[in-house]
């Protein structure tokens, strides 16, 4: 039966469309869609293939492995072709895998199956080659045959060695060079500063840090890379397992991956898959999968290989984190501060396990630096319980009366007060004394968790309290009558009773709390635990001087300053008063029941946690009796680095030679005190 002419037609358009996408992603390094949208494309042109095999071509994207190499480096040759792999998506996909596999070495005699399970690093993948142990050619994958040489800026990558001893006279390795999550926000960081174009992503920059033809630029990304499989080899030890093989790399001096478990069965390979989905951000580089090999060599042998991808090998792929949609409008929020935040009105997307309707765009200049306009398709990316943020458009689709988004001169409240940028700063404020939405922001910060904790007091109560005229500051909320309250609509005996218990029970907060309902600038939980605990009562902390305040051992000028600038400012007279008028505690201060394993210990917080807020991972040092400083130095204990750190404190640390952790090295150091592996 011939094949329709629909299907044809839509073979022919699924490989334009994946050849174009494989240029973008393997050759300029440019993605314009996610990857959930390629594997997408890829899985209908395969399912169409496999039903019309007729419709197979040799130069179809599904039979070719990657892009064609760049012209920019000279071409090698791979001796051993570099595979891609095949991918699932589910468990049920994985044990459809599995089975394929075990049908096949069960119709040869060839055994049960043993799993090796790796991380699936979201990098480039590489062959290193060594001759008699010394490092002579390094190679992209390329379209699996042919790859590009960028042996010297391999050659630059610390993690890589550039001699090996005892290594069998040819050793080619397979690994992936990848750009730590640390460097990455170094790197965009200084591309800020120089006011050039920021990168998307860390894969992306990997890959573009490999092709420069300045290897001092590449030394100065801080590539890494691990190793994960064997080439070419010629003399040397035999091996007969996968695991044996990665001993060996190790035992050698090659970075392999700490991470790499031998599983048995198709049940502990999927909950080690659904174990690093939920753990995926704790790691100090990014990974979008799992890659799951079968251990045994002959029996790889046995499965052999399609034309593009091996048989005994599969990547577990984790939920996209990236989507392309619509931005529709550009809009401003006003915080509690008065600063000005543009944020991304976007077309609900589902993206990193929830449907995103808005995303942050942090400041005036990183809308510049990303040039994101209302009507573009952009790129979002949501990782964990981070914030959606929008990470670039995809300028192929941008509209052509498109104009770049100016920041406006006027705050969005009904005051339109003029919004001012801070000289030296990137950030823009509404400076007006009476602007209704810094007055709202602050009073639902007040209430909030880790301040007051007044329960059922959350935004849309704030808003329909303050525009009733109730509330006009947050030492409202204790002077507020079960009559106000009752006169709004669904508000009832009950919940009224409950909110008024709430507010009565909030007055007993300690009184780091309190300093923390305050909004004082620079003031976190671990600086108001300091405080609270040196002054123990609001007042001596409002008459303190700055020296005094600054004399607290984690506290500094800064925030001393800010303090002291604080509690003399006129326009805070009035709430204070308020405060101490409705019997609020001014002076409870809590001691700390939890060990002070970390007496004497200064730790640093830098970057965004998964576990815990910036503050609570301050308060949680102090609470163990250490220092959680805002600066490194040499008394510095460790410095404990999540997504999007700082680059001067990361940069500091190297230097100075102080312990950096992950969040499972944080864990560990709150739970026991000691340094991992001290």
């Amino acid at each position: 039966m011939a094949v329709p002419d629909e299907i044809s037609g839509r073979v022919d358009e699924l490989r334009a469309q994946i050849r174009y996408h494989n240029e973008r992603y393997h050759v300029l390094d440019e993605p314009e869609i996610s990857d959930a949208d390629y594997d997408a494309l890829a899985r209908e042109l395969r399912a169409l293939e496999e039903e019309f095999p007729e419709l197979v071509t040799p130069d179809s994207p599904t039979q070719q492995v990657g892009g064609a190499p760049s012209a920019t480096f000279a071409a090698v040759t791979h001796r051993v072709p570099m595979m891609s792999l095949d991918n699932a998506f589910s468990f049920d996909e994985l044990v459809a895998w599995g089975t394929r596999a075990e049908r096949g070495l069960a119709a040869a005699n060839a055994g049960p199956m043993r799993f090796v399970c790796e991380l699936k690093i979201d990098g480039v993948a590489m062959s290193v080659r060594y001759d008699n142990g010394q490092l002579v050619q390094a190679a992209t994958r390329g379209d699996g045959r042919t790859g590009e040489d960028v042996t010297a800026n391999v050659r630059t990558i610390k993690a890589v060695p550039r001699r090996i001893d005892n290594a069998p006279p040819v050793l080619e390795v397979r690994g992936e060079v990848y750009m730590p999550v640390a460097a990455f926000a170094a790197l965009n960081e200084r591309q800020a500063e120089s006011g050039d174009r920021l990168f998307a992503n860390p894969r992306n920059s990997a890959a573009g840090s490999l092709r420069q033809k300045d290897s001092k630029i590449t030394a100065s990304r801080k590539l890494a890379m691990w190793c994960y499989q064997l080439g070419q080899v010629e003399g040397g030890p035999t091996v007969t397992s996968h695991h044996e093989t990665l001993r060996m790399l190790e035992s050698l001096g090659l970075p392999v991956n700490p991470e790499i478990r031998t599983l048995d069965g198709l049940d502990a390979v999927y909950q080690y898959c659904a174990d690093w989905q939920e753990r995926r951000h704790s790691l100090p580089y990014e990974i979008d999968g799992v890659v799951v090999k079968i251990d045994d060599l002959a029996q790889r042998d046995v499965l052999g290989s399609t034309s593009h991808a091996p048989r005994w090998a599969i990547a577990y792929k984790f939920p996209p984190e990236e989507q392309v949609t619509t931005l529709n409008d550009i809009m401003v929020s006003i915080g509690r501060t008065g600063k000005a935040t543009p944020f991304a009105m976007l077309e609900p997307v589902f993206v990193g396990g929830s449907t995103v309707g808005l995303a942050t765009l942090h400041n005036e200049d990183q809308v510049r630096l990303k040039d994101v306009r209302p009507g573009d398709k952009v790129v979002v990316r949501k990782a964990g319980d981070v914030i959606p943020e929008v990470v670039k458009p995809v300028l192929a689709e941008r509209p052509k009366k498109s104009k770049p988004w100016v920041f406006p001169k006027t705050c969005p409240c009904p005051l339109a007060s003029p919004l001012t940028r801070v000289e030296g700063e990137s950030d823009t404020y509404c400076t007006h004394p009476a602007c209704p939405n810094q007055r709202d922001q602050r009073i639902i910060h007040f209430a909030s968790r880790g301040a007051m904790d007044i329960e059922g007091l959350g935004e849309r109560t704030v808003y329909l309290l303050s525009n009733a005229g109730l509330v006009r500051d947050p030492g409202d909320i204790y002077y507020l009558r079960a009559e106000d309250l009752l006169s709004f609509e669904g508000f009832g005996e009950v919940s009224v009773a409950n909110l008024l218990g709430a507010i009565e029970a909030s007055k007993t907060r300690p009184l780091a709390n309190l300093l923390i309902a305050l909004g004082i600038k620079h003031l976190g939980g671990a600086g108001a635990t300091l405080l609270a605990r040196t002054f123990g009562h609001l007042d001596a902390i409002a008459s303190a001087n700055e020296a005094d305040l600054a004399s607290v051992a984690g506290i500094g000028p800064t925030i001393a300053a800010s303090v002291h600038r604080w509690f003399h400012d006129p326009r805070n007279e009035p709430l204070l008063a308020k405060l101490r008028g409705a019997d609020v505690d001014l002076g409870r201060v809590e001691v700390s029941r939890v060990p002070q394993i970390l007496a004497g210990k200064s730790v640093v917080v830098t970057g965004t946690l998964d576990g815990f807020s910036r503050e609570g991972a301050e308060e949680a040092i102090v609470a163990r009796g250490g220092k959680s400083p805002g600066s490194v130095s040499k008394k510095t204990t460790a410095v404990v680095v999540g997504r999007e750190p700082g680059a001067s404190k990361l940069t500091k640390a190297e230097e100075l030679g102080v312990p950096i952790l992950d969040e499972a090295g944080f864990a560990q150091l709150l739970e026991t005190g000691e340094l991992p592996g001290g």
